[in-house]
């Protein structure tokens, strides 16, 4: 069972797609946010999740105050499973790409102040560069960018005007935190 921990959904419920997600479990989920509002204020932000898969860690930082999420899922099946989350949660502030991330990441669009990317973990450390690199010109001052990957997996490359902050394992599971440089 995968449900939000903490804020105006806690407790709720999420739907999980039928196969071919890994939902972050619920414990990294409240390290991972516990850590994250110690840095910043969530009200307000806008946050985007990519490889979605359920929504988790989206719908965890709009129960908890962000102002507005974009969900990125290539999955037809998964996107609908982000649609019925939302509607069950009642966030209507929300946006589902029915997209790759790579296909996202290559738009122009909002700058967003939180960015959550938990890829499949048959994503490669290359493909992963590539979106993040992508994605540079759509972060906010001072955004937060979060990566999720198999423990054995390497810290990401980061972009150019991002730096490394830390990186936390979690059994099976590395969480490796990014920010955008103040000269960046």
């Amino acid at each position: 069972m995968t449900r939000i921990v903490a804020g105006s959904a806690g407790g709720r419920r999420l739907k999980v797609p039928p196969k071919g997600t890994r939902p972050t479990s619920e414990r990294v989920r409240e390290a991972l946010f516990s850590s994250l509002e110690a840095m910043m204020d969530l009200d307000g932000a806008k946050v985007l999740d990519l490889y979605a898969g359920s929504g988790a860690l989206g719908f965890e930082a709009l129960s908890r105050g962000a102002e507005h999420a974009t969900f990125v899922e290539s999955d037809k099946r998964a996107a609908e499973v982000l649609k019925a989350n939302a509607r069950e949660l009642g966030f209507e502030d929300v946006l589902i790409a029915n997209r790759t991330a790579e296909a996202y990441a290559a738009t122009e669009g909002e700058k967003f102040d939180v960015v959550f990317a938990d890829p499949p973990y048959a994503v490669t450390d290359d493909e992963l560069a590539k979106v993040l690199r992508a994605l540079a010109g759509r972060l906010a001052e001072d955004a937060v960018l979060i990566v999720e990957r198999g423990s054995k997996s390497g810290e990401p490359e980061w972009p150019e005007q991002v730096e490394a902050l830390r990186a936390k394992r979690y059994g099976d599971t590395a969480v490796y935190w990014g920010q955008v440089r103040a000269d960046g």
